[in-house]
């Protein structure tokens, strides 16, 4: 045998002995940790098995709700609605109660359905946005159902030029100011709309319409 040989067995025979005391003094707590490994996916899988399912039949129990109001049953949905709110999975609660305040206004109980947007409004624990949509809500519900002082209440704030909201509270403000005959009041907030150009089109078109008519009534100073 030469040189070369015995040193590459002696090299292999040392790693072998080296393997072997790493694995006696490591092995096990290897085999802890991929057990825990495995362990843990697995009910990691399950949990996320479980919260899909719950939101899935929260799901279709919303969409039957949607039905229900669709068909113009809507004391059967707002049932539906408000147990959802309730006993609901993700989204679907939240969902479920700016809904149920819809179909208050849709069957005429216009106060109802603004106590149920600013409830949602005044809940801290609803992210912002969604707080901002239900103020939104009853301040257009107001337009109709209120005063200037009602609608203002809820939507000065987001009449902000960093407000993503603010074409739509700006023309609620306007419409409420106009139709309590404050045309003067009315006049700059349409201006404020037609003029920015980062206003849906739909709405910079009935801005500019309502105020050419202001300023051809005569009633605009």
């Amino acid at each position: 045998m030469s040189d070369d040989s015995f040193i590459r067995e002696v090299n292999e025979e040392m790693r072998q002995d080296q393997a072997r005391a790493i694995w006696d003094r490591y092995g096990p707590m290897l085999i802890g940790v991929a057990v825990l490994v495995v362990l843990l996916t697995g009910a990691w899988v399950g949990y996320d098995y479980w919260t899909k399912s719950r939101a899935n039949a929260s799901g279709d129990r919303f969409s039957q709700a949607l039905k229900l109001a669709n068909e113009g049953k809507n004391d059967e949905a707002i049932t539906a609605l408000s147990a959802l709110e309730k006993d609901g999975h993700g989204a679907y609660p939240l969902l479920a109660r700016m809904r149920a305040a819809t179909v208050l206004a849709d069957k005429g109980d216009f106060d109802g359905a603004v106590k149920a947007f600013d409830a949602v409004a005044a809940d801290g624990s609803i992210p912002g946005a969604i707080r901002d949509m239900a103020r939104l809500r009853a301040a257009l519900l107001l337009v109709d159902h209120g005063s200037q002082a009602d609608v203002a209440a809820r939507v000065e704030l987001l009449t902000a030029d960093t407000n993503p909201l603010r074409h739509s509270a700006r023309e609620a403000l306007a419409l409420s100011a106009w139709k309590e005959g404050k045309p003067a009041d009315a006049l700059p907030l349409f201006d404020q709309i037609s003029a920015d150009a980062g206003a849906p089109r739909n709405v910079r078109e009935r801005a500019t319409l309502m105020s050419d008519l202001i300023r051809g009534s005569g009633d605009a100073s």
